[in-house]
């Protein structure tokens, strides 16, 4: 019996072989008859769909707010504004309990760092984009009870007794990491609210920046680490915006000058004018003052840039150089875009990996520039909105950013750069992200991009076509 089997399916394989390359062939022919009728002359091959890795075009502003929202959250949950007993765990809830076992509960990130500053700011950015009062109640109730805790825990460090290091930031700040970038987002929450119990801790912060900070000869922000007398990229950020936004709280010039004096002087060491970029630090007895170009860094300078010159008074003498810096960056930055989206940890160095918390800088910076008519729309708008499609795709469903670099202070060789770690509880990527999105809103509410020939386009006027194709010459021709 297992013999006339064996028989019978050698006598029918090759019949079945032969049906089933028959159907194969039957199945190809469409395919192939298909494959050899699209030709140049009856396809349209140039408006084929490119196979972009991260995003190409033109958002909505919901699908850019939803991006936001999931960061949002997450943050919520990960920044609880309340305090706790640190020997038992248990709330504290009243004022008149707070004693040196007191904290602020922990969760993911830091209430009173810099980085929290930023995010405050791109939330108060946020409200006033999108009218969501969930960006406003998460920044004043954070602020509030910073406000309501400060004089406990200050009278507590002024008996010696060891206190929250995260309160301590707030009630003695050490540093300009401390201070300035919490103090602006305080000023700009106080002077779209006066109701808000902020004054007494937004002058402490700025006392520190203006009468306290180590400088150098000149009165340029400097700090004596890694070496004696560096001057960091990042403490333009850390302090120059806090002086600037001083002036518009209280109406004193002397606070707008310090601003573009401190601006103008940091140019003078860290400017490198052939590649219009900014080195990371620059220290008074190195010779010569090599430049590695981190993303983050000049992230914060265009940043500060941005900042001083939404304050300054037009008719301030230092204005003009302020803004032709930041055009000149603009031009830098927007030339080591990579086709993604992003910019590399190390700017001019293709080697090094993309990375994002520099990218939302740049998004936030370059489509508030157009917004403000500082930079041409046509020029950077596209860039600003290919960088925001890199940063969304780095927020994952929970909420979370990737590819931050953590934490980095100062070196003068490529790998130490280059190896930086990312992580995503590196809480530099959250504000970004967020002021990015909200810049975003405003740039598609204000501005008139549109897809024309598969590439984005900004024009002068809003364009009522969805057409692939059209001619402009001051009127829509289609």
């Amino acid at each position: 019996m297992r013999k006339k089997l064996c028989w019978l399916v050698a006598l029918c394989w090759p019949l079945l072989l032969s049906a089933q390359m028959g159907i194969a062939l039957a199945l190809s022919l469409p395919l192939r008859l298909s494959a050899q009728t699209v030709n140049d002359n009856n396809t349209p091959l140039h408006l084929m769909k490119p196979a972009y890795k991260i995003g190409y075009g033109i958002p909505t502003s919901q699908e850019v707010k939803q991006t936001m929202d999931r960061v949002l959250r997450y943050i919520d949950g990960e920044t609880p504004a309340a305090l706790v007993d640190k020997t038992t765990g248990r709330a504290v809830t009243r004022l008149k309990d707070i004693n040196e076992h007191t904290q602020l509960k922990q969760g993911g990130f830091r209430l009173t760092s810099y980085e929290w500053g930023v995010t405050y700011s791109a939330a108060l950015a946020a409200y006033e984009a999108t009218g969501d009062t969930a960006y406003l109640n998460y920044v004043t109730r954070r602020h509030r009870m910073l406000a309501d805790i400060a004089p406990a825990f200050r009278k507590l460090h002024e008996q010696g007794k060891s206190i929250d290091g995260n309160v301590r930031r707030v009630v003695d700040p050490h540093a300009l990491d401390d201070a300035g970038a919490v103090c602006c987002s305080m000023i700009k929450a106080l002077l779209a609210d006066a109701s808000l119990p902020l004054r007494p801790l937004i002058d402490n912060y700025a006392s520190y920046i203006k009468d306290k900070e180590y400088r150098l000869a000149d009165g340029t922000f400097a700090r004596l680490r890694p070496q004696k007398n560096t001057v960091w990229l990042d403490d333009m950020f850390m302090g120059i915006p806090a002086m600037a936004y001083m002036g518009r709280l209280t109406g004193d010039a002397a606070y707008y000058d310090e601003a573009a004096r401190q601006v103008l002087q940091f140019a003078e060491r860290m400017w490198v004018p052939e590649k219009k970029l900014f080195r990371h630090g620059w220290v008074e007895n190195m010779t010569p003052h090599v430049a590695f170009h981190w993303g983050r860094a000049n992230g914060w300078a265009i940043l500060t840039l941005c900042e001083v010159l939404d304050v300054l008074p037009e008719n301030h003498p230092q204005r003009q150089p302020v803004l032709d810096l930041l055009r000149a960056h603009a031009e830098g930055l927007a030339a080591l875009q990579h086709h993604d989206g992003f910019w590399h940890q190390l700017l001019d160095r293709s080697d090094t990996y993309l990375e994002t918390s520099a990218t939302a800088i740049y998004a936030y910076c370059l489509a508030h520039a157009v917004n403000r008519g500082w930079i041409d729309a046509k020029a950077f708008g596209p860039v600003a909105l290919l960088a925001w499609h890199a940063v969304s795709s780095s927020v994952n469903a929970r909420g979370q950013v990737e590819g931050v670099c953590v934490g980095t202070g100062m070196g003068f060789d490529a790998a130490f750069y280059a190896y930086r770690p990312v992580h995503v509880m590196a809480a530099h990527g959250y504000g970004p992200v967020i002021w990015a999105g909200a810049e975003m809103i405003r740039l598609l509410r204000q501005q008139h991009p549109k897809t024309n020939d598969s590439a984005t386009q900004f024009y002068d006027e809003a364009v009522p076509t969805d057409q692939p194709i059209f001619n402009y010459d001051g009127r829509i021709r289609f």
